[in-house]
């Protein structure tokens, strides 16, 4: 894997996201499988601490001003929002 993919991952799961899930179930009919039951389920997975802490562990936050915290603040999210819209 790339560092980009890992961090990307990483990002992922420090932000928490959603998962769809599809269960069906069949049953066995004049010898033939036919659908019963299809449920579609979307769990959300929550934020993972560490995976945050990993994430910060990149740069020194205390270190910062809050002029350069917000300047970074707004670097991530459009970060995000550009990782967003490229489907992933």
């Amino acid at each position: 894997m790339e560092d980009k993919q890992i961090r990307k991952a990483i990002l992922k799961v420090a932000l928490g996201y959603s998962v769809e899930e599809v269960t069906e179930e069949y049953n066995m009919e004049d010898g033939q499988l036919k659908l019963m039951k299809r449920r579609e389920t979307r769990k959300d997975i929550p934020p993972d601490l560490k995976a945050v802490k990993l994430l910060l562990e990149d740069c020194d936050y205390a270190q910062l001003s809050d002029e350069e915290l917000e300047k970074e603040k707004k670097r991530l999210l459009m970060q995000l929002k550009e990782e967003e819209d490229d489907g992933t």
